[in-house]
């Protein structure tokens, strides 16, 4: 495993590219207001993160990652267009198949913002840091989570239903476990039979939620008791949408052939990428396009997603980035910009290449 001398200063070369690329350099602080990060994703981030009470500035992390910081620095105070790199530690706990991965280490980076080409964007960052990476036998997977997002904008269901499927494309299992409900193909608890049958505990109140929330959550259930289910074939376009896998330059004709209502407007945005990746010297050949990629990872990413990965699956990718457009709204109080990024691990890049501790 390479040192963190070995790895910082790998990781420094890298940066100096970045630079030349027209990016400013940055520097967030490694202790991090929890608050946003819980925002974001909920109690389940205390899982992977560090996190500690200070007595002025109450919960602090240490820095989980850098895109949030530098996406709230921009908002603040950047000029547009910009494009940022950095280099620095990043802190979480890890556990994989059973093997403990290393929870601190360095991430080189750069991200750009900027409302003129979105794709091009999206193909300037793959190409910069694949070009990093050129002289390792690397596997390359693109995805682009627009593509379900608007696979299920397209779904002729209930608006609560969209955005309850919306919000877990993250969680494939709990996804999938909606899918199955709402076409009517996984049995209704019990519990939820009674409950919608008009059933009601003599047990006195508890809880935190009142009666006047819970009979607004009633009256949810019922009304999606009522409504028709997804059908079968929707159902079935839609896994084979999620099972998707196949050489980039075949997508954009593998995904029309799914029959899904509303992908013309994604598919196009690939087109226009995949054009822009091989107008920077991108060999197409060398891409696999995978369309359920990134649903496991960091949940700002909305749009085109990518790893650069060895060939031991029981390591963590070398490089990886995507778009996160929507996350520039969140943090930006209502104001947004298109946005993408990247970043290498440069202490694994070491030992790919042969360097020692």
């Amino acid at each position: 495993m390479a040192s963190k001398a070995a790895a910082r200063a790998r990781g420094a070369q890298i940066l100096a590219a970045f630079r030349d690329a027209g990016a400013v350099e940055i520097q967030p602080d490694i202790l991090q207001p929890a608050e946003a990060l819980l925002d974001l994703y909920g109690e389940d981030i205390r899982a992977r993160a560090y996190v500690t009470a200070d007595p002025i500035r109450g919960e602090q992390m240490l820095r989980p990652d850098f895109t949030v910081p530098v996406v709230q620095e921009h908002m603040a105070n950047g000029a547009e267009p910009a494009r940022y790199c950095y280099l620095g530690e990043v802190f979480r706990k890890q556990d994989h198949r059973g093997a403990a991965r290393v929870s601190e280490y360095n991430q080189v980076g750069y991200e750009v913002f900027d409302r003129a080409a979105p794709e091009a964007a999206d193909a300037e960052v793959f190409a910069l840091l694949a070009g990093q990476l050129a002289h390792l036998p690397l596997t390359a997977t693109i995805g682009d989570l627009g593509v379900l997002s608007a696979a299920i904008s397209g779904l002729e269901t209930l608006p609560a239903r969209k955005r309850a499927l919306s919000r877990h494309i993250w969680r494939p299992k709990r996804f999938h476990g909606l899918l199955m409900r709402y076409s009517g193909q996984a049995p209704v608890p019990e519990t939820r039979a009674a409950l919608l049958a008009g059933a009601r505990s003599d047990a006195p109140w508890i809880g935190l939620r009142s009666p006047e929330e819970m009979d607004a959550r009633i009256a949810r259930l019922t009304e999606d008791a009522a409504a028709a289910p997804i059908p079968a074939q929707t159902v079935a376009a839609l896994e084979a949408l999620l099972d998707l896998r196949c050489p980039a330059a075949e997508a954009p004709a593998r995904l029309r052939a799914v029959k899904l209502d509303g992908l013309d407007a994604a598919i196009a945005r690939i087109e226009t990428r995949l054009a822009a990746l091989e107008a920077r010297g991108v060999n197409l050949k060398e891409l696999t396009f995978d369309a359920s990629h990134g649903r496991t990872t960091m949940e700002y990413y909305d749009g085109f997603v990518f790893t650069l990965a060895a060939e031991d699956e029981d390591l963590p990718p070398v490089a990886s980035g995507g778009r996160y457009d929507a996350l520039t709204r969140v943090l930006g109080q209502g104001q947004a910009i298109p946005a993408v990024g990247g970043v290498i691990r440069p202490g694994l890049l070491v030992d790919l290449e042969g360097g020692t501790a």
